[in-house]
């Protein structure tokens, strides 16, 4: 299957991205930036470096929109780190595989070169997917599908008491997004072609443990066990041999130590490795079809998602919400395909 990423790296971007380059029928037309965790310019630097690592040093990387639409940029360095990527560090990535070329324009002419044939996963505010709508509003029939990470619904928001970060760095983009769909379908758009959407609803449900890189490491026939615990000093690194599980290793312990800092626990929400699941058909899951609008007027409920799920408001469905999903499943399958693409690349170098 043909994928075009796009993304905030951002360390469950990271852990998404490293996992699509674990996998052997995706293959990843490029990678495109959009500012949100970080600012583009870091994105776009963890982006290449990532690709390096993960042995995917010839995949193109796009910039995109540098800023949301209408409002500043906010930046969540207390989340992902200064960098974005936690405590850890990534190889110099060099610049011979940054494009020269606008991720939008990209974004249109990979489309059209093949309708009916692209993937888009967008696990970043949705800036650089309203401009390409915009640009061409044929996308919606174009693109094969659509999966975004974003939003929440019957849910407590993680970034106001109702919004979710990516929705609440660019809602506009997300109400012009969703109003393209919903223009769409009542242009006949196909049901299949509507965007998945993984709100909090159910990305949380992906709570990774710590335990997890234990297993990783094994799996990647590491011959020291990583081990990663809740009474560490926090900043503790890695001395994993194995370069890909000690860069996860890194990043995820300032995600354990963050959401710990709120009260969450020493755990994980992975957010988009789900969603890059759910675009590169691997992972389990029910959906359910709604009208999804996004406040951007109120100060109380600013960048709030809203799905009507029973058509009160009249409009065809613009979205097909994940209703359920299998956690316990897809960390396994995780692991697998990670430690495997670790042993691939440590054995390679």
């Amino acid at each position: 299957m043909y994928l075009l990423v796009d993304c905030d790296t951002g360390i469950d971007d990271a852990l998404a991205v490293a996992y699509l380059c674990s996998l052997d029928h995706v293959q990843i037309e490029a990678i495109t930036s959009t500012p949100g965790n970080v600012d583009v310019v870091q994105v776009a630097a963890n982006n290449r470096a990532l690709l390096k690592l993960c042995g995917k040093p010839d995949v193109p990387m796009l910039i995109g929109a540098r800023e949301p639409l209408e409002i500043p940029l906010l930046t969540t360095p207390e989340t992902h780190g200064p960098q974005g990527v936690g405590y850890a560090t990534l190889p110099d990535p060099g610049s011979d595989s940054l494009s020269s070329n606008d991720a939008v324009d990209y974004w249109i002419e990979a489309a059209r070169a093949n309708p009916g044939e692209l993937t888009v996963l967008l696990t970043a505010p949705l800036t650089n997917f309203a401009l390409a709508l915009r640009r061409e509003p044929r996308l919606p029939w174009l693109l094969r599908k659509v999966v975004i990470m974003g939003g929440a619904f019957y849910y407590q928001g993680n970034t106001t008491p109702t919004a979710e970060w990516n929705t609440h760095v660019d809602p506009h983009a997300a109400k012009e997004v969703f109003a393209a769909y919903t223009a769409a379908a009542e242009q006949g758009l196909e049901s299949e072609k509507l965007p998945i959407v993984c709100s909090l609803d159910t990305t949380e449900r992906f709570e990774m443990q710590p335990e997890f890189l234990t297993k990783l490491a094994e799996e990647a026939g590491c011959a020291e066990p990583e081990l990663v615990q809740a009474s560490d000093v926090e900043g503790r690194l890695s001395k994993a041999s194995n370069p890909l599980v000690r860069y996860l290793s890194d990043a995820l312990r300032f995600y354990f130590e963050f959401h710990r800092h709120y009260d969450q626990g020493y755990i994980a929400h992975v957010h988009d490795y789900f969603a890059a699941g759910v675009a590169a058909g691997t992972l389990d899951y029910e959906t359910r079809p709604a009208t999804i609008d996004v406040e951007t007027e109120s100060q109380l409920l600013f960048g709030t998602t809203v799905a009507d799920f029973r058509g009160l408001w009249g409009k065809p469905a613009n979205a097909h919400v994940v209703s359920r999903n299998d956690p316990e499943a897809g960390f396994a399958e995780l692991v697998k395909r990670l430690g495997t693409l670790a042993r691939k690349l440590n054995h390679d170098s």
